[in-house]
């Protein structure tokens, strides 16, 4: 196991309450990440940080395999698809792959390959080797060989419908060659050369407008306009080197497939090879490597995959990622620079964050000049001060992070740096929470609660934004501004902001203000109008609940079916009613950390005013189940035990779009148990409370599969 970063325990050192809520902390913390990578093309660490954090998060769930998929981060792919576009489904899930770093890794995901297949050290294993773009993943679908629709890969299961852009890109047939199966499903990655990626940006700073940071964030910007022309006029390309729903497979390996695509006229990538051990993928990774600066694209690693597609079959999936294909991915780019200032950002739910303000540095071919701390503890940690001469790195991504600091040229008379007890916005004290084993949390947050206005600010930004209410014309510049003339300080002045502005002798009206003319008030109204009936997911993840991600609300949301039986159980457990503690806790995903975030929202009596406030003009609208006249849709469903014809996460989403619901655990509420080999505990609650037990056949043919 790699070695965690010095500031932290080893996971074997963790004891089992520490390592539940370290488990909740990082999957909060990459939830964020995805989030502003995946839907925004607007990363705020580097991938090398990125990637460490996901590690320390899997090593805990394995270390402690009753953590393991009870948080949706274990599980999510990318992040949920913007609003802004039309959604497809991914009828065959867009999944990520598992990183590697070392080169003595290499032969550990050879050898765990050939552990799960049984073979000996001799026995025959081939593996092609791609390098890994750094791009924006999409998929192709074509109908007898006509291009008929592309998406994003979203959060994997849902994508945006980007068919009209994907059409501009010239190397992309409209029409493939040859015979080619009815349905085939490409997807590659769009991507953008580095030489063009330089003359864009002159373009567009010579005209005034936005520059990119990397041409990653240059290609994902590109695809994802609501303008096509404005697609057509940016280069970007496209490597094909995988699939997802295919109605008869070409070819019978990973490099055949490739080769298919060719024939077909879709460009591949030639430096793909293929490597029969260990010592091979290790070779070309550093000959990949070396010629890394010369290539005209941007890439990040090195993809190895198993190129029989029957081996592919056999392995299957663990968690997120492919057991048959993992990344092999370079070491982070460094720079030194001086570390001019510390900045205290207060988020929305209080948590106060140090931001290091650089002496702008080009790291890998972007300047940068913010840097992540993390926490105070790792400014403690590192000894870092203002002032300081300190390494930092980055891998593709825009901000990167403070390493370490040089310390023999750290001036004289400098002093350890002091992190704030009091909040910077409004003065309220800054604390770091004790939970019940006297553990302090790693954030320290402003108590300040809705009188500090950072934290009222970031809320409302929450409320408005894309992923929740997406109230159009209602942007970050304009909260920071109605909020500061005292427009609108709750989320219910939102909706009050028309009839105040229009009452007779208001001096305040919109129009009054520079940048407000009658078009921009008049829409922007329009748009809060149309938001007065929301979908119930978007409603709850737009209240900023604590750990209430997409997901999670999509998940109450689809459990409970109105606010009103959310809001009666919430607070019905926030009095101690354990049956309805029990309901929350029940729900599929959630567990006890995420349980009682709701339950302690709904328990706060000022939250209880602003709800009602709320609630007189906003109606959330129930979530429509995937399908209506399935044989289990409204059904609670539990499976347990080995399946043998689909994964867990197969069998999960499977049931979710039949319109069943999916708990972890068996209760008298529980409809339906589908129970494989190796049932234990939740078979016998099963026969315990009387609920119908059948087999994973048996389901199949209830749901006609």
């Amino acid at each position: 196991m790699k070695k965690p970063e010095p500031s932290l325990p080893s996971v074997e050192d963790l004891t089992p309450e520490a390592a539940r809520a370290e488990h909740v902390r990082l999957a909060a913390e990459i939830a964020g990440h995805d989030i502003a990578y995946h839907q925004q093309d607007a990363p705020v660490i580097s991938d090398a940080e990125y990637d460490a954090l996901r590690r320390r998060f899997e090593a805990i769930e394995g270390a402690f395999p009753e953590l393991a998929g009870t948080l949706e981060t274990s599980k999510r792919i990318g992040a949920a698809p913007s609003e802004k576009f039309a959604k497809v489904q991914h009828v065959v899930p867009m999944l990520s792959l598992g990183n590697i770093f070392d080169i003595g890794e290499v032969e550990e995901f050879v050898a765990r390959v050939r552990r799960f297949l049984g073979l000996g050290p001799d026995a025959p294993l081939a593996f092609t080797a791609e390098p890994k773009i750094d791009g924006l993943s999409c998929a192709l679908r074509y109908v007898k060989g006509e291009f008929v629709q592309a998406a994003t890969r979203g959060d994997g299961f849902e994508g945006e419908d980007v068919t009209i852009n994907v059409r501009t890109i010239k190397e992309i047939p409209h029409r493939l060659k040859g015979a080619v199966p009815v349905v085939l499903e490409v997807r590659g990655e769009i991507y953008m050369k580095r030489d063009e990626f330089a003359a864009l940006n002159e373009r567009q700073a010579a005209e005034g407008e936005k520059v990119f940071a990397n041409p990653r964030n240059a290609a994902a910007g590109s695809l994802r306009q609501l303008d096509s022309t404005i697609t057509a006029k940016r280069p970007l390309h496209f490597f094909a080197y995988t699939w997802g729903e295919v109605s008869a497979l070409p070819a019978d390996t990973q490099k055949g497939m490739i080769e298919a695509f060719a024939e077909y006229g879709l460009p591949t990538n030639p430096l793909t090879v293929l490597c029969r051990n260990a010592e091979e993928l290790a070779a070309h990774f550093r000959k990949i490597g070396e010629s890394r600066a010369s290539l005209p694209y941007d890439i990040d690693g090195v993809v190895y995959k198993v190129n029989d597609l029957a081996l592919q079959g056999r392995l299957g999936f663990v968690s997120r990622s492919p057991r048959w294909a993992t990344a092999h991915k370079f070491p982070a780019e460094q720079a030194m620079t001086v570390l001019r200032d510390i900045e205290i950002q207060v988020g929305r739910t209080g948590a106060l964050t140090p931001v290091a303000k650089l002496e702008p540095v080009n790291v890998g071919g972007v300047v940068v000049s913010n840097a992540t701390l993390h926490n105070e503890d790792e400014i403690i940690r590192k000894d870092i001060r203002i002032g300081d001469t300190v390494i930092v790195q980055r891998a593709g991504d825009v901000i990167p992070q403070v390493v370490s600091v040089v310390e023999g040229k750290r001036p004289e008379g400098s002093k350890k740096y002091e992190f704030p007890r009091v909040c910077p916005a409004c003065g309220s004290a800054a604390v770091r929470e004790i939970d019940e084993k006297g553990d302090a949390d790693a954030v320290r947050r402003c108590t300040g609660g809705l009188i500090c206005p950072a934290q009222a600010v970031e809320r409302l930004k929450h409320f408005a934004s894309r992923n929740a209410m997406d109230i159009e014309g209602l942007g970050d510049k304009q909260i920071e501004f109605f909020y500061e003339k005292g427009l609108v300080r709750t989320p219910a002045d939102i909706f009050t902001l028309q009839a105040r502005d229009e009452e007779p002798g208001n001096l305040q009206r919109l129009r009054n203000y520079e940048g407000y003319g009658e078009t921009s008030v008049r829409n922007l109204f329009a748009s809060i109008q149309s938001r007065r009936e929301m979908a119930l997911n978007r409603f709850i993840f737009a209240l900023g609940i604590r750990r209430i991600g997409e997901t999670n609300a999509r998940r109450l949301a689809r459990h409970f079916g109105s606010f009103e039986a959310l809001r009666y159980t919430a607070r019905a457990a926030s009095q101690g009613s354990e049956e309805a503690r029990a309901e929350i806790d029940n729900i599929d995903g959630v567990g006890d950390i995420v349980a009682q975030s709701v339950i302690e929202f709904f328990g706060e009596a000022h939250n209880e005013s602003v709800l009602d406030e709320l609630l007189k003009y906003v109606t959330p609208q129930a979530m429509e189940a995937v399908k209506q006249d399935s044989p289990v849709a409204g059904k609670t469903v539990v499976f347990t035990g080995a399946l043998e014809r689909m994964t867990r996460d197969e069998a999960k989403a499977m049931a979710e779009r039949l319109g069943a619901k999916v708990s972890g655990s068996v209760s008298k509420k529980t409809d339906l148990v589908v129970a494989g080999p190796g049932a234990g505990s939740k078979l016998a609650n099963a026969e315990k409370f009387g609920v119908e037990v059948i087999s994973e056949d048996e389901w199949f043919v209830r749901v006609g599969g």
